[in-house]
Order: structure tokens, then C-alpha cells, then sequence
């Protein structure tokens, strides 16, 4: 059976029925300042990255970057809010060791912080998946997207992402699942069990995230593969691709940085639930702190990987013609061919200017005689 359909015995509210607090565990002044320093560091992270898609956003005049830019600030967005809400939580019970019984009785707080950890986990995964699908119609069917279609399309995509991460995470108050605190005591998060509804919500987080990078992944390959194809194939000078590369090693990088960041927990979830072994606290413990650095890596994505700051790490690299991926090769075969005409042309002029010396003298007519 299913812990959350079960009874509950002398009225405990159903957060507290599997791990009930006070627990014994004492955070140390450290754990504080340590939460402290890696909440303010990922809310300044995404602030910044805030401020610098905000100036991109109106300096830019393609239409593929401006969708490109509103997916990006979706997720700082939802990176910001959700270090913003669970941060806060967590530093508030390191420094203040509050007993979630007497604060939360009713666990409508715990279910908060549940639903926040869900959703605010489930957004960079889906959005990552959403602007790889982006890209790859942008890149290999540019013609299916509309040159006129409104920016309030991609505004749109990006809210109906947050409607479905929502969806999921309010899943657990239908019966599907079930919130509980957690050891130490800092959190809360979904009960992850091999038993009921536990299991079937367990297995929807953990698919929902594998399938939203397998996706990513698969995409994002074709879409390599074709502008690499465009990049350096006969039409590259028609089709130039600057931008198209810039975005595509961003996208590339964010979602590297989700599956390092995510897999081992999604992975671990499912294990642990499909093989009905108990749950081991100090893995989850650890594949979560892992999760977490998702939300303060991605704003550096966008912050360093532009041409702009790339241009000021590597000036002799031409940024401003051609494609990123051929411009080198560009760059030494025009200089090249620059040598070799400046060369011969010189060897030319000197040779017409000696022509053109010696012909009156060899043209002359000679003198008349006597």
C-alpha cells in the first residue's frame, strides 16, 4: 500500500508521516553560511544574465535571435525565482532551526516547498527541450517558420512550458504522489517510494527530465549536423550563419550543463524506485546539491559564450564576416590569395614599366642617311 493512503494515525498530517520532525541532526553554522553564499551566488548570476538578454534583446534585429533571446530569459527567470523561493526557505531554517510541526501544522507550507522544488526543477529541462525543437525547425526548416510571426509565439511557448511543469508539480495534492519533509529537515520534496502513487509520480518526474534531454540531445545533433553542412559546404558565403552558430553552442552548453547536472538524480530516482530499495538519504542528498548548480551555471552560459565578450578574449579570431566555423580558414586563404595578387602584381607593373621604357627606344626609327 501506498504510505499516503494509509491512515494516519493520532491526526498526523500526511507531510509529517514518514519523517517526522524535530529530527536529530543539528546544522552547524556553516551549513548557513554555505546556503547563504550559494543562493546569493545563483540569484546574482541570474541577474546579471538578466540585464545583458534584456540590452541583447533590443539591440538585435533577427527575428530567429529575438525568439532565441525569450527562451533564454525564461529560464534565468525561472532559475532566478527558484533559488529566490527554496533559498530563502532553507537559509531561514539554518539560521533560524525552526520545527516545521509548530510552523507548518497543516503542511501547506511543506506542500509549497514541494511543488516549488518540482517546478522549478522540471522548467530548465522542459525549456531546454523547448528551445532545441526552436532551433531545429529555425535551422533545418526555415521556411516553416515565418519571417512575420510575433514574438508573443515564443512568450507563448514559454508559458505553456510553465503551465506544464505546474501541472505536474500540483499532481501530489490529487493523490498522485505525496509531499514530505526531508532529512535533515530543510526541505521538502515528493516521497520517493516503490509503492502506489508514490511510484507512478516518482517515475513521471524522473521520465518527464530523461525524455526532455534525450530530446534536447537528438535535436540539437541534427541541427549540428546541418550547420555544419551550410557552414562549409559551396553556399556558405550566401548563407551566413553567425548567429545561427552562436546560439546553437549556447544551446549545446546548456544542455550539457542539465544532464550533468540532473541526470544523476533523474537516474537515481528511477533506480531507486524500480528496484524497491530504500531510499539512501545521503545520495539524494548529494544528487540534489548537484541539481542545484544547474540554476547557477546557466546564466554563465550566455554571460561568457557571446561574441561580444569572445571578441575581447580572442581579437584576431573574425567575428564580423563569415561564418564562425570557417572564418579562420577564410581568414588565411584570403590573405593568402592577397600575398600571391599582391606578388604577381607588382612582378607585372615592374614588367609593363620596363616594357614601356625599352619600347619607344625599340620602336624609333633610325636616322636618316646622308
Amino acid at each position: 500500500m501506498n504510505a499516503s493512503a494509509l491512515p494516519l494515525s493520532n491526526n498526523t498530517p500526511l507531510c509529517y508521516s514518514i519523517n517526522s520532525p524535530p529530527f536529530n541532526y543539528h546544522p552547524t553554522i556553516a551549513s548557513a553560511y554555505f546556503s547563504s553564499i550559494f543562493s546569493s551566488l545563483g540569484l546574482i548570476s541570474n541577474l546579471i544574465a538578466f540585464i545583458v538578454l534584456l540590452k541583447s534583446f533590443r539591440q538585435t534585429h533577427s527575428h530567429s535571435r529575438s525568439f532565441f533571446l525569450i527562451f533564454l530569459g525564461g529560464l534565468v527567470v525561472t532559475d532566478f525565482m527558484g533559488l529566490l523561493v527554496t533559498g530563502s526557505i532553507v537559509v531561514s531554517f539554518h539560521v533560524t532551526h525552526f520545527n516545521w510541526r509548530t510552523v507548518d501544522p497543516n503542511c501547506h507550507f511543506c506542500n509549497f516547498m514541494g511543488m516549488s522544488m518540482v517546478f522549478y526543477g522540471l522548467c530548465p529541462l522542459l525549456l531546454s527541450a523547448a528551445m532545441s525543437v526552436e532551433r531545429f525547425i529555425g535551422i533545418n526548416h526555415p521556411f516553416a517558420r515565418s519571417a512575420s510571426m510575433p514574438k508573443s509565439r515564443a512568450i507563448s511557448m514559454v508559458l505553456t512550458v510553465w503551465l506544464i511543469a505546474g501541472c505536474i508539480a500540483l499532481l501530489p495534492l490529487t493523490g498522485i504522489g505525496s509531499y514530505h519533509i526531508q532529512m535533515p529537515g530543510s526541505w521538502c520534496f515528493f516521497n520517493i517510494s516503490s509503492k502506489g502513487n508514490d511510484l507512478a509520480f516518482s517515475l513521471l518526474f524522473s521520465l518527464a527530465g530523461l525524455m526532455s534531454l534525450t530530446v534536447s540531445f537528438l535535436l540539437n545533433t541534427v541541427s549540428v549536423v546541418t550547420l555544419i553542412k551550410v557552414c562549409c559546404g559551396q553556399d556558405r558565403n550566401q548563407r551566413r550563419r553567425d548567429y545561427e552558430v552562436e546560439m546553437m553552442v549556447q544551446l549545446i552548453l546548456i544542455v550539457v550543463i542539465c544532464s550533468v547536472c540532473w541526470c544523476p538524480l533523474l537516474i537515481f530516482i528511477a533506480q531507486t524506485v524500480l528496484s524497491g530499495a530504500s531510499l539512501q538519504i545521503k545520495y539524494l542528498l548529494l544528487w540534489l546539491r548537484f541539481a542545484t548548480w544547474n540554476q547557477i551555471l546557466d546564466p554563465w552560459v550566455y554571460i561568457l559564450f557571446r561574441r561580444a565578450v569572445l571578441k575581447r578574449i580572442y581579437p584576431r579570431f573574425d567575428w564580423s564576416r563569415g561564418s564562425i566555423m570557417t572564418s579562420s580558414f577564410s581568414n588565411t586563404l584570403r590573405r593568402f590569395t592577397r600575398t600571391s595578387l599582391g606578388t604577381l602584381g607588382s612582378d607585372g607593373a615592374g614588367e609593363m614599366e620596363k616594357s614601356s621604357v625599352t619600347a619607344p627606344s625599340a620602336l624609333k626609327p633610325p636616322p636618316p642617311s646622308p
